[in-house]
């Protein structure tokens, strides 16, 4: 889900909150260390998320936000800030080339380069987060 989130708007923050939770508190934020991303620089997009970021000449950034039920991943284009939303079972991670990570959701995906120790250590963050706090299949029991 690919969001306005520039103004401050109720159903937009319920919508999200509906999808990926709400925000962590300040001591669990504390506890996890930190719940986002260093800024992480994009390679390549679906192409509804290049529409919007080829309308302004700035260099191409995202960060990304874990939630409890998911994470997202925000960027800038012109003045806007857009929001794209995946909860954990529509969260798809890839690590394609030497350093590129896919973020995949149903149809968007962006790719980001992931040259420093710190970006890597945030992906593995949200995949142990992920494992950790999945719900039990079938299989388990």
């Amino acid at each position: 889900m690919l969001l306005n989130v520039s103004y401050n708007r109720i159903e937009i923050t319920e919508k999200i909150d509906r999808e990926v939770g709400k925000p962590f508190t300040l001591k669990e934020r504390w506890d996890m260390g930190g719940i986002g991303s260093p800024k992480l620089f994009i390679t390549e997009t679906s192409l509804e998320i290049r529409n919007l970021l080829i309308l302004d000449n700035n260099l191409d950034c995202c960060n990304i936000e874990l939630r409890p039920k998911g994470i997202i991943v925000g960027f800038r284009s012109l003045l806007e800030s857009y929001a794209l939303v995946i909860p954990f079972y529509k969260l798809s991670i890839y690590k394609g080339n030497l350093a590129v990570y896919s973020i995949y959701r149903d149809h968007h995906f962006i790719k980001v380069r992931s040259d420093t120790k710190a970006i890597q250590k945030f992906f593995k963050k949200i995949l142990d987060y992920r494992t950790d706090n999945k719900p039990t299949s079938i299989e388990d029991l």
